[in-house]
């Protein structure tokens, strides 16, 4: 089984969207079996709190679910735990680095990168495109899965 994590800042946007797409892709495919999937945020801020609204309505519409979720930090904990670590943007991977120093094991990539494009995912918190967030995450989750 194959354990992924996806990490955005505060685990209520970026993060939750990706834990939801990748659950729905691999379910989709037959392969939900394959993986076990969670998501976390380098920051304490929203420790506790649900998937932003703005994230639960963009998945509806695209006929995902999207289940409640309690943000929560990473920890070194989830380094042993999850095989690999998709972060979200450059920030997210700086933010990581306070908590984990150190990848020996090259766990630790950026989602896009798994795409003949890589590059950050922008924060829909600041700039509200909820629409280009998700086809980003879309985007590296296929790529992702179909690497997997």
């Amino acid at each position: 089984m194959t354990k992924i994590l996806f990490i955005c800042h505060g685990n209520i946007c970026r993060s939750t969207m990706a834990q939801y797409v990748f659950q729905d892709m691999v379910e989709c495919a037959g392969r939900a079996h394959e993986f076990e999937i969670d998501s976390a945020g380098t920051s304490r801020e929203e420790i506790g709190n649900d998937v932003d609204y703005r994230t639960r309505r963009k998945l509806e519409a695209e006929g995902i679910r999207c289940g409640h979720h309690k943000a929560r930090q990473v920890t070194r904990a989830d380094y042993e735990y999850y095989d690999w670590l998709m972060l979200m943007d450059s920030e997210n991977l700086r933010g990581i680095r306070r908590l984990l120093p150190e990848d020996p094991e090259g766990k630790i990539r950026l989602l896009l990168d798994w795409t003949d494009h890589p590059r950050d995912i922008a924060d829909p918190w600041y700039t509200w495109n909820f629409d280009q967030a998700y086809e980003e995450i879309k985007e590296g989750c296929q790529a992702l899965l179909a690497a997997l």
